[in-house]
């Protein structure tokens, strides 16, 4: 049987692209970094160092959109991207994981 077929990822300029998997490559690295959420230190660590990296890439697509004139972040448009890409799942990496009933 094939999993649900995904609904379409709306249509977004390279650099709204870039900014959405930069985004979400942030994400997933700080909810490998998220103490709350971690196994061990030593993938805290390679995450952490890995950011630094998605985070640059992260703020040079803002700066390409802002160079080429796209002041506005079409945020309704952006979140459906974001949705499509199961980015509700990765964000709740990096939250605080519920509270065990002891």
């Amino acid at each position: 049987m094939l999993p649900p077929e995904l609904p379409p990822l709306p249509a977004l300029t390279r650099a709204e692209g870039q900014l959405v998997d930069s985004y979400l490559e942030v994400l997933d690295l700080l909810g490998r970094i998220n103490p709350a959420r971690a196994r061990d230190t030593y993938g805290g660590l390679r995450a952490a160092q890995a950011l630094v990296g998605r985070a640059a890439a992260l703020r040079d697509a803002l700066a390409v959109m802002h160079e080429r004139g796209e002041r506005e972040v079409h945020a309704d448009v952006l979140a459906r991207a974001l949705r499509v890409l199961d980015g509700e799942r990765r964000a709740s990496r990096v939250t605080l994981p519920p509270e065990r009933p002891d």
